[in-house]
């Protein structure tokens, strides 16, 4: 039985005959290399935060002060990675989490389809985002055989909401996640400074541009022929201020699992499933919509505590390792997402290179997993995680 922990032996062995990786394995000499190669518009979007970034850093930071305790005398030769997510049978809790501007992260500027290649190979669900370089169901083609989810910023506009989440259904998309804090951008000093919002000079709106519905605003005219009308169109229709009020409507709409990203507080995640909701996201947006927070991980506990199981709990922000990853399965998660780390692949080496990242969280974890004795991630979760104060 292959592991993924298996990457450690191959590289070793490459390296005998003078092979060495051409991308790092590591997060900080990542985001090093990523940071020279991104030109400055896109570096700025995808590694600013809010305010002074301190709830961004925090982030990463607080999985420090998590700390797990190793069993001996366990065999843990065989491990198991499998996990259960809306009646899907994945290889690995891991999946991609949705960035805007995916799109703008490889060279070719189509990132998202080099993301869903990535997807393909490592059998790591992709949340594609609805700002997006190339149309959803593009992006969902080249996914292959691995289940895809489909991210939703509602529009204020609900018939196209409900036109963009019929595509997704059409498409395959296995579950729709309904980001809740976006409906206004934070204060992102970094793109700021530069007056820098992609969006607005007509990058990523892909999705919208090829909608039927965006399109019958726009009278019937492709947004190509009026460039600065449809990015006008698409800032007045952007970010509707959703309520608990929606989640009927937000059910009705489609067969598919309605995930809420952005819950951090257990009565929301209690709220949130009495209304219907399928999966409970945790997340703060990494630190990118509002600044003086608490650390995502800090609040997943708590959340996974009130969701008792009764349906998954998804959490991203901050993970930067595949140490990260068994931190946040021990501490609640059922599913982790990785961000930054897969962008700055997709920086370096496009779909290679966002597969390569992949591989080497999903490396670590296992090996991880190995050396502390806990060959499946119900183990994990038994074993949980201990708050010191480093």
């Amino acid at each position: 039985m292959p592991h993924y922990g298996d990457l450690q032996t191959q590289i070793y062995g490459a390296g005998l005959s003078g092979i060495v990786p051409t991308l790092p394995v590591d997060f900080a000499t990542l985001e090093k290399r990523a940071q020279a190669a991104l030109p400055s518009h896109v570096l700025t979007y995808v590694q600013g935060g809010c305010g002074d970034e301190f709830t961004q850093d925090e982030n990463a930071r607080a999985f420090r002060h998590w700390g797990m305790v190793p069993r001996m005398m366990v065999d843990a030769t065989h491990r198991d990675l499998t996990t259960d997510l809306f009646g899907l049978r994945l290889p690995s809790p891991v999946f991609m989490a949705p960035i805007g501007v995916t799109g703008m992260m490889s060279q070719d500027q189509h990132g998202d389809i080099a993301a869903a290649q990535a997807s393909a190979a490592t059998g790591v669900p992709l949340t594609a985002s609805t700002l997006s370089n190339d149309p959803l169901e593009d992006v969902q083609a080249a996914c292959g055989d691995t289940p895809a989810f489909f991210q939703l910023y509602t529009p204020r506009d609900r018939e196209l909401a409900e036109s963009l989440v019929s595509r997704a259904e059409a498409a395959g998309y296995k579950a729709i996640i309904v980001t809740l804090d976006t409906w206004v951008t934070g204060w992102r000093p970094r793109d700021l400074n530069p007056s820098n919002f992609p969006q607005l000079r007509g990058h990523v709106l892909q999705n919208y541009f090829t909608d039927p519905r965006f399109r019958a605003m726009l009278g019937g005219k492709s947004p190509e022929d009026d460039l600065r009308t449809a990015i006008g169109t698409w800032g007045a229709t952007f970010g509707k201020v959703l309520t608990w009020e929606d989640m009927s409507w937000l059910k009705s709409i489609t067969k598919l699992p309605i995930v809420l990203k952005g819950i951090c507080h257990p009565d929301d995640a209690r709220r949130a499933i009495d209304g219907g909701a399928d999966g409970i996201y945790v997340s703060n947006h990494g630190g990118r919509q509002a600044n003086g927070g608490i650390a995502a991980i800090d609040m997943l506990p708590a959340v996974a505590e009130a969701v008792n199981g009764r349906v998954p709990v998804l959490f991203d922000s901050g993970i930067r390792s595949g140490t990260d990853v068994v931190k946040a399965i021990a501490l609640g998660a059922d599913a982790v997402g990785i961000g930054r780390p897969y962008a700055y692949g997709l920086a370096l080496g496009g779909a290679e290179g966002c597969a390569h990242v992949l591989k080497c969280i999903l490396a670590e974890a296992d090996l991880l997993m190995a050396v502390n004795g806990w060959p499946t991630l119900a183990e994990v979760r038994a074993a949980g995680a201990i708050r010191t104060d480093r």
